[in-house]
């Protein structure tokens, strides 16, 4: 056992010299899920067990995401379970939903393709108490886990996951379809930042040779599964907009788009042209 002040202080520099970004909130978080209790209460252990927090902290200094250490990420309020099968959510998602209020629509049947945590629908439906949604994943693992996050937030009565080609197997209608997908250049992913390259799922990262191939699949798909008052909304990389815009206006939609925090347009909102 050693204080916990002098762990704290030792670990943070061990990432800080590793190039985390905000190591002394880090090591906080990584020693409170070694001793099994909140941050919080981390405050008030004098001592802590190196043999708990060495293999996280080992596995953060060579650069795992965070979230896949702690297995969990709060998204649009919920707390959400993740695993490398998933990509992790992030703030700027958080962006669709947003624009999905702002329609002042009220869907009865979600779609939500590419689906990840489930973070993405599962989040609408937490806004929207009426409605069913349907999730569907390339990876059976990711899938399994977001149905899994679906019971653990009280939601598995509305919600459906399936694993499959994006909306190959799918037949029926929605009111509404929204979907992160694969956006990164290929080119481009080793560039990224140690712990997308190196950790995040592959078939969630690579979008062919100009990031633009899960956008032409998705809107070529849309004409089938939107209804005729229905919209999707669909996250942007950063410059994407005009081009996947374009796409859209080729397949008989009107789009707009909303920014993010940072001021990029981040989720791009489609409905039928009149």
């Amino acid at each position: 056992m050693i204080p916990t002040a002098q762990a704290l202080t030792a670990i943070a520099a061990r990432l800080a010299q590793a190039g985390i970004e905000e190591p002394r909130r880090e090591a906080r978080l990584l020693l409170a899920a070694a001793e099994g209790i909140t941050a919080a209460r981390l405050l008030l252990q004098a001592e802590v067990t190196p043999e708990r927090f060495e293999p996280l902290v080992a596995r953060r200094a060579a650069r795992e995401p965070l979230a896949y250490i702690l297995s969990r990420k709060e998204f649009w309020g919920l707390n959400f379970a993740v695993s490398p099968a998933t990509l992790i959510p992030r703030p700027d998602t958080e962006t669709l939903v947003e624009a999905v209020l702002a329609l002042g629509i009220a869907p009865a049947r979600v779609l939500d393709l590419g689906t990840g945590t489930g973070c993405l629908l599962l989040a609408l439906l937490s806004e929207f108490p009426a409605a069913f949604g349907v999730g569907v994943d390339i990876s059976p693992a990711a899938a399994a886990l977001a149905a899994d996050n679906a019971r653990s937030l009280g939601l598995a009565s509305r919600a459906a996951f399936c694993a499959g080609n994006w909306a190959a197997a799918l037949s029926g209608m929605f009111d509404l379809v929204v979907s992160n997908p694969p956006y990164i250049p290929s080119a481009d992913i080793a560039g990224l930042m140690p712990e997308v390259a190196g950790f995040e799922p592959a078939s969630a990262l690579h979008g062919g040779a100009d990031g633009l191939e899960a956008y032409r699949l998705l809107i070529a798909a849309l004409p089938r599964l939107l209804t005729m008052n229905g919209a999707a909304v669909l996250e942007l990389g950063v410059g994407q907009a005009p081009d996947v815009a374009a796409l859209a206006a080729q397949a008989g939609f009107a789009a707009t788009t909303r920014a993010d925090l940072g001021g990029v347009p981040r989720a791009l909102i489609l409905t039928w042209r009149k």
